[in-house]
């Protein structure tokens, strides 16, 4: 008898999981095609994920990648994670 509830309870854990991953999905896919979200009441809800850099940064950091600087350098004085620095990379390859 305790087996099946187990059952019935990882099946609904499931398909909450999947829910929200969906939800999560259409909010990001909304997000990109520029629409604004809003709650009931009509205000404004947080964007998903990370803020991007500033233009005006990202070409500082151009620039230095093409002095020949080094990454975690960079990263540290334009105060942005080196990851952000490798996708800046990244991209002038691309």
């Amino acid at each position: 008898m305790f087996g099946m509830l187990g059952v019935f309870s990882e099946f609904e854990r499931a398909m909450i999981q999947a829910r929200v991953k969906a939800g999560l999905e259409r909010a990001k896919q909304e997000q990109m095609a520029g629409k604004v979200r809003r709650d009931a009441r009509g205000r404004r809800r947080k964007a998903i994920g990370r803020p991007r850099i500033s233009n005006a940064t990202e070409a500082a950091i151009r620039e230095r990648l093409a002095a020949g600087v080094g990454m975690l350098t960079i990263a540290a004085q334009f105060g942005v994670g080196s990851g952000t620095v490798q996708r800046v990379k990244r991209e002038l390859v691309a």
